[in-house]
């Protein structure tokens, strides 16, 4: 779920809208088995203001990267959200907010159980910097469309 944007100039700071969160969750591997994951949420509004990339990491095993739509984990905080590949919903578990994350590519799929407190925190600072609507106010519309015409940029 990631944006080419090659080519395309963002008239906000290098260091606008950057944000990371670091989140211990558990892989759901069967009924009563879990495996201990590193969240890595990343937003960074010049490079993908629509999206997060969430890094999954075990220990000994290969680091994984999703882009997600961060109106995807928005809305997945409080009720069924995506479609395909990506799938998130709220839950309560023991009296503990939380959230399922469902990744699947092909015929594999994993599911994840995240606390949904500093995710939401975090999505809040992310959409301060970067309001709903507003994630390409601060494209040079005029080199990115001298880009795509072929012709010299403005």
């Amino acid at each position: 779920m990631s944006v080419d944007k090659s080519g395309v100039r963002d008239r906000r700071p290098a260091s606008y809208g950057r944000s990371r969160l670091t989140l211990d969750i558990e892989r759901l591997l069967d009924i009563t088995a879990r495996q201990a994951v590193r969240a890595e949420f990343r937003f960074d509004a010049a490079r993908s203001p629509f999206t997060v990339c969430l890094d999954l990491v075990v220990d000994g095993g290969p680091r994984v990267r999703w882009h997600i739509g961060r109106d995807l984990l928005e809305q997945g905080l409080h009720s069924m959200s995506g479609l395909g590949d990506v799938k998130m919903w709220p839950s309560n578990r023991a009296g503990r907010d939380t959230a399922w994350l469902r990744l699947a590519s092909g015929d594999m799929a994993a599911l994840f159980e995240l606390p949904a407190a500093p995710l939401a925190r975090w999505l809040e600072r992310v959409y301060e910097a970067v309001p709903a609507g507003a994630e390409l106010a601060g494209v040079d519309w005029d080199a990115a469309a001298a880009r795509v015409l072929g012709g010299p940029e403005a």
